[in-house]
């Protein structure tokens, strides 16, 4: 959606009344009501903005009177953005501070390498622990605070170069600088490229040395950075695109360097200012987890049904939440609702709607009919796994179809058992397969022409109050993010073919195309819903009927085409973040650019030095549990997809080949919708979004159907009835609210890890944390049929 506001003329204006005699006003006029007229049309169908500002640009064209249009157009799009959330966190003017300093560089790129150097280390480990980028948020500004005390307010002058180390007061621009510097090194996790060469090194047994390495990492980082630059003009200046995480972050800013009083009027009656509602919520958050966490671990999942009745299958499978449906969900655990989905108090309504249709109607509905009647030997499974299995009910043991190089053999595959799925774990293909399809038509319907419109205009684009502000800084050329694409693009096919990966050139070629044709499309729909639409399963489909037999080239080809679209879509909401922080483009371009490329370099040197010092590292039986799990979990990925491959498994006459007319579902539904949408432009189907009721729920497994059944009615809960009810508190709170409760929980999570978790303490020894978790849900047993010993299930014979 993108507003051409005086830009582009439309042709057909409405006439204005005759009240207005002056040839300026009247020429005014003229331009405004057009410029409504476009509005209406590109935001006919824009889910964000609400009906009551639709209806009020409709009475000014439908009046024709151009000093109601003039008003209209200022409250709408002139003065401020014309969405209620962006409009409460971020601020519509701007002021002069510095944000390119040297104070910003060498705290951001401190944090970057601790944070960098601690996530790659306790990814190794089991359990684990994240630090991520609101830690940095919160660190920064003491840290940023401090060195105001220690550094004088004085500029040197060093052979002709000047500088000055506290160029005034700690500023919030350059805290944007530090978190989006952090963000681009590890806002996704670790470095994805890691687990990859875990899965090469230590199971395959291949080194293919540091160089390989350290290109492999930053080719991976650095491509998305590129495509994301490229595709600013369609993700990042357009209005319509307001990535509601970032508001979050906006408001924490703002809250951190601002301690004004909250204005009762506006607020519902509250006074107090978000700084002391942060201090609150935040510490309500962080003694909060301390229960659940650790003293009473039965309130994450509160099964209290399963409890009463913990040896009924029937019973845990439907209300079990770890393996079954989790009806009736309730949890006092912020990481149970949080966990997976992220913050329920950032999607908008309709994202969370459409999201929880989808859960219910497929993972609860449909799931149940194919469960309970046994369809897919489901009587020998419980609901939800993420595991695989065999043919006897067990765990699929990879190490029976491989040989002594640890490469796949087929005779021994035959000789053991086809690959079963759990009911959810299956239907999660189906869905994945659907979501692919209906992000590409959907976005091609609902948004089309606004891309096509905004490929033509490219910065001259739009004329919303945060784009006018933003057009005073020089801008990051395209011509910068084309040439970083181009050489990571170069430098992957040195990565591919310099190296005996048995990844050819033209499978590369084939790879890097998935991530140009859908970062957009995804991109867009979280834009709009913050809910991301992932590319893994369409990674793996591809590669595995491309490139059968090869699980190196298979974690590779996944690597570059998906990933390479997920890194994409962080630097796109990072770049967003920039925009409505008006923090310079340029300086974006080289924080970002640095902290990925340094990120890289420090998480290969700790992977390698974690391998080379810590004993047994990788190992089953390593003694303080650095069992490397995403690398392990790689590996066992790479031999399902890339030895045994989708070909067996959802081809010709295999168990799962149903699942295939998801596409055609997929592709098929957004244009129902549409055609109601437009039939019905401001009915409920205006909020109908069919990529996200299938892939909103992208993470099953391991997510369960309990987890958003919980993130489901916390949102509505704020975001829908606390929104409508109570919308000067939601105004001013939920966002810092949203804030303080992740970082209420991350600072809990990291110390009770240190504290106790790596110190071996035992938690309380009690009902609560032992008697809950005796359940067949809590155990993996709610199992209607079980194998006897000896026996399997199933055909005699497979593909």
């Amino acid at each position: 959606m993108v507003f051409n506001f005086r830009k582009r003329g439309v042709t057909d204006g409405v006439t204005p009344e005759a009240s207005i005699s002056n040839d300026g006003a009247n020429s005014t006029g003229v331009k405004a009501l057009d410029t409504l007229k476009a509005f209406e049309q590109q935001h006919i169908l824009d889910p964000n903005l609400p009906v009551e500002e639709l209806n009020d640009v409709g009475a000014a064209l439908a009046s024709g009177n151009v000093e109601k249009g003039l008003q209209v157009e200022a409250t709408l799009l002139e003065d401020n953005s014309p969405y209620p959330e962006v409009r409460a966190a971020v601020r519509n003017y701007d002021v002069d501070l510095p944000a390119n300093t040297i104070r910003a560089w060498v705290i951001g790129l401190i944090l970057c390498t601790i944070g960098s150097a601690i996530n790659m280390l306790f990814s190794l480990r089991n359990p684990s622990i994240t630090i991520t980028t609101y830690v940095v948020q919160l660190v920064a500004y003491p840290i940023g605070l401090g060195w105001d005390l220690i550094f004088p307010d004085r500029e040197f002058n060093v052979m002709g170069v000047k500088f000055n180390f506290k160029p005034g007061k700690f500023n919030f621009k350059e805290h944007v600088i530090i978190v989006v510097m952090s963000n681009a090194a590890y806002g996704g996790g670790v470095l994805y490229a890691t687990d990859v060469l875990l899965a090469q090194q230590i199971f395959y047994g291949q080194n293919l040395g540091w160089g390989f390495q350290i290109l492999f990492g930053i080719t991976t980082l650095c491509t998305g950075y590129g495509l994301a630059g490229l595709a600013r003009r369609f993700l990042v200046w357009p209005a319509a695109m307001i990535w509601p995480s970032d508001l979050v972050n906006a408001s924490l800013f703002y809250t951190l360097h601002d301690h004004s009083p909250s204005d009762p009027a506006k607020t519902n009656g509250w006074s107090v200012g978000r700084y002391r509602w942060f201090i609150y919520v935040f510490l309500f958050g962080f003694v909060g987890y301390w229960f659940p966490g650790w003293i009473f671990q039965g309130l994450s999942y509160f099964t209290f049904i399963c409890w009463a009745a913990p040896n009924n299958v029937v019973v845990n499978k439907i209300f079990g939440g770890l393996h079954g449906y989790g009806i009736l969900p309730t949890t006092l655990d912020w990481t149970v609702v949080s966990g997976y989905a992220s913050s329920p108090l950032i999607p908008p309504a309709h994202a969370i709607a459409n999201t929880l249709a989808g859960v219910i109607i497929f993972f609860v509905f449909v799931s149940m009919g194919i469960h309970f009647s046994g369809m897919w030997y489901a009587d020998y499974f419980v609901v939800q796994s993420s595991n695989a299995f065999d043919n006897t009910g067990k765990v699929y043991n990879v190490s029976k179809i491989l040989n002594d190089q640890l490469q796949f053999d087929e005779a021994k595959y035959h000789e053991y058992s086809p690959l079963y799925l759990s009911t959810q774990f299956a239907l999660c293909y189906g869905l994945a397969f659907a979501a692919v399809a209906a992000v590409v038509v959907h976005v091609v319907l609902y948004h089309g022409s606004q891309i096509k419109t905004q490929f033509k205009l490219a910065r001259n684009q739009e004329e919303d109050v945060h784009m006018r502000i933003m057009k005073k800084y020089r801008d990051a050329e395209d011509w910068w993010y084309l040439a970083l694409f181009v050489i990571m693009i170069g430098l992957s096919f040195v990565v591919c073919c310099a190296w005996p990966t048995g990844f050819p050139a033209w499978a590369y070629v084939v790879c890097i195309i998935i991530p140009l044709v859908w970062t957009i499309p995804v991109g867009i729909v979280q834009a709009i819903t913050n809910i991301q639409l992932g590319l893994n399963v369409l990674t793996e489909f591809i590669v595995g009927y491309m490139l059968p037999g090869r699980p190196i080239a298979m974690m590779m080809f996944k690597n570059y085409g998906y990933i390479c679209m997920s890194q994409a879509l962080y630097f796109a909401q990072d770049l967003k973040l920039g925009h409505y922080m008006k923090v310079p483009p340029r300086t974006m371009f080289w924080s970002q650019l640095t902290a990925s490329i340094w990120s890289a370099i420090v998480q290969i040197a700790v992977m390698n030095w974690a391998l080379g010092t810590i004993p047994n590292v990788c190992s089953e039986d390593q003694p303080d549990s650095y069992i490397c799990p995403g690398g392990k979990v790689f590996y066992t990925a790479s031999i399902i997809w890339g030895a045994i491959g989708p070909a067996r498994m959802f081809s010709g006459g295999s168990l799962y080949s149903s699942l295939q007319w998801f596409w055609l579902v997929g592709a098929v539904t957004p244009v129902i919708t549409w055609f109601l949408a437009r039939r019905f432009p401001k009915s409920v189907f205006r909020y109908v979004n069919m990529p996200l009721i299938f892939g909103g729920s992208g993470q099953i497994p391991p997510a369960t159907v309990y987890t958003y059944l919980c993130w489901g009615w916390v949102g509505l809960l704020f975001n829908h009835y606390i929104k409508r009810r109570f919308n000067g508190w939601w105004l001013q709170y939920n966002y810092i609210t949203s804030a303080a409760l992740d970082c209420g929980l991350v600072v809990s999570t990291i110390i009770i890890f240190f504290t106790l978790y790596l110190t071996s303490a035992q938690a309380p020894q009690w009902y609560g944390n032992v008697d809950a978790f005796n359940t067949l849900d809590q155990t993996a047993k709610a199992i209607k049929s079980v194998v006897p010993k000896g026996e399997t299930f199933g055909p005699t014979s497979w593909p």
